[in-house]
C-alpha cells in the first residue's frame, strides 16, 4: 500500500507538465497540425489518465490518509519551497514544449525518461519535490519538532497549506517519513 502512495505522489509531481502536454496536443489537433491517429490517442488517453491518478493520489495522501497524526510542537521552521520548485519546474518546461509526441521513438524515451526519473525520485524519497502542491498553495518546511510528551528533538519536511505559524501552538502532523508528511489542520491545537 505505502508503494501505490508513493507511486501516486511521484505521478502527481509532474501535473504541471502533463497540463502543459496535454495543451500542447490539443492546441495541435485543433489547428490541424496532428491527426487523431492511435498515438495521438494512446497521448492523449494516458495524460488524462496520469492527470486523474495525480489529483487522486494527492487527495488520497491529504485527505484520506490513514497513517497516524501525531501531536507536534513545532520548535522551528525554514521555508525551502523555493529550493526546489524552480529548478523542478524548469525541467517540465524544457522537457514538454520541445517534445514531439507525435513520432513512436520520442514517445519511448518521454515514457523512458519519466521511469528514470520515477525511480530517483522514489528511491531516494523525494516526495517533497512537488510542485503541484506548490501551486496548490502548499508550502514546504524543514522543522525540527518534538512529540507532546517528549523531548526528543526530531526533523522533518512537512507541507502546510500558507504560512506556517507555530508560537504557542501545537500541531498533528501525519508524519510519512522524515521527507514527506503534512500538517493536518482539521486537527490543529491552539
Amino acid at each position: 500500500m505505502n508503494f501505490l502512495k508513493n507511486l501516486t505522489l511521484y505521478i502527481s509531481a509532474f501535473m504541471p507538465m502533463y497540463f502543459l502536454v496535454l495543451i500542447k496536443l490539443v492546441v495541435e489537433l485543433a489547428c490541424g497540425n496532428l491527426t487523431f491517429n492511435v498515438l495521438n490517442s494512446i497521448n492523449l488517453a494516458t495524460l488524462l489518465l496520469l492527470s486523474g491518478a495525480s489529483v487522486w493520489g494527492l487527495l488520497w495522501n491529504i485527505k484520506f490518509n490513514s497513517d497516524v497524526s501525531k501531536e507536534v510542537k513545532i520548535l522551528s521552521k525554514k521555508n525551502i519551497t523555493d529550493q526546489h520548485f524552480l529548478g523542478y519546474f524548469s525541467l517540465f518546461v524544457l522537457f514538454a514544449i520541445p517534445l514531439d509526441l507525435s513520432y513512436v521513438s520520442v514517445f519511448c524515451v518521454y515514457v523512458v525518461t519519466i521511469v528514470l526519473i520515477g525511480i530517483v525520485y522514489m528511491r531516494n524519497s523525494l516526495y517533497y519535490i512537488n510542485p503541484f502542491l506548490n501551486i496548490l498553495g502548499y508550502s514546504f518546511y524543514d522543522i525540527e519538532y518534538v512529540e507532546v510528551g517528549s523531548n526528543q528533538v526530531r526533523r522533518a519536511k512537512i507541507f502546510h497549506k500558507g504560512d506556517l505559524q507555530i508560537e504557542n501552538k501545537t500541531f498533528f502532523v501525519k508524519l510519512k517519513n522524515e521527507h514527506f508528511s503534512f500538517v493536518d489542520e482539521t486537527r490543529r491545537k491552539r
